[in-house]
């Protein structure tokens, strides 16, 4: 008897434990413009404005991410000049669909570290 009582106040806090996570989980996800999932639309226009800094002469995308999420363009990553920098984001502002830039680029400094 003394087991099968052990087992059920271990399945018991199990639940329970289970619960208080989704419900935590449920909380910590609550829609906001930052967290929603990518759109068909949000990836073309991700797609669009990185095709817009990759014919922009002179600029090398290749340590540039692009995301974007109803209008909302996020450039991170590293360039090589501190001009890039304002560069991408005039480049992004430009392209048709995009509402704001949220620049977070850095500059490249080299290196492993």
């Amino acid at each position: 008897m003394g087991k099968k009582l052990a087992s059920l106040l271990i399945l018991a806090a199990l639940s329970a434990g289970s619960t208080a996570t989704f419900a935590q989980t449920a909380d910590a996800s609550a829609p906001t413009t930052a967290s929603k999932k990518a759109t068909p639309a949000d990836r073309a226009l991700g797609k669009s404005v990185r095709r817009a800094l990759s014919k922009t002469q002179g600029f090398d995308v290749s340590g540039v991410f692009v995301r974007a999420r109803g209008g909302v363009v996020t450039l991170s990553g590293s360039v090589k000049s501190g001009d890039q920098i304002a560069q991408a984001a005039d480049v992004a502002k430009s392209v048709q669909g995009v509402t704001s830039v949220n620049n977070k680029l850095t500059l490249f400094h080299g290196g492993n570290g």
